[in-house]
């Protein structure tokens, strides 16, 4: 199990979950921040201090962001537009820095907040 960032970090991207992560398991897309499932270590320290609410433990997902679930392991494990490559496990975000793609699910959705 791991945490994963939902909905309402969607054209948010706060990063003060980057900046509480002890691992820098926390990756930057394009529209939303994502969580390494396999280099998070489940502390917990990341949920309490976004903004948005939009972290979550992925057992604790409300129904209508579970799909956030896949699409965050998707940002990691498929060929997303603009790469010709999985990101695979870069072992730590800040080695890439912002990769300015989004997974499917994100990549879809409608500009969020004011314009």
């Amino acid at each position: 199990m791991t945490y994963v960032i939902a909905q309402p970090c969607v054209d948010v991207m706060d990063r003060a979950c980057v900046e509480e992560c002890p691992v820098d398991c926390i990756y930057e897309g394009g529209r939303s921040l994502y969580i390494h499932p396999d280099e998070c270590v489940d502390c917990g320290a990341c949920e309490p201090v976004c903004p948005v609410e939009a972290i979550f433990y992925e057992d604790d997902l409300p129904d209508e962001w579970v799909p956030y679930a896949t699409d965050n392991a998707d940002f990691f494990q498929k060929v997303l537009p603009g790469r010709d490559a999985p990101l695979g496990s870069p072992g730590g975000a800040m080695k890439i820095g912002p990769t300015g793609v989004d997974a499917p699910l994100v990549a879809s959705q409608p500009p969020q907040g004011e314009n």
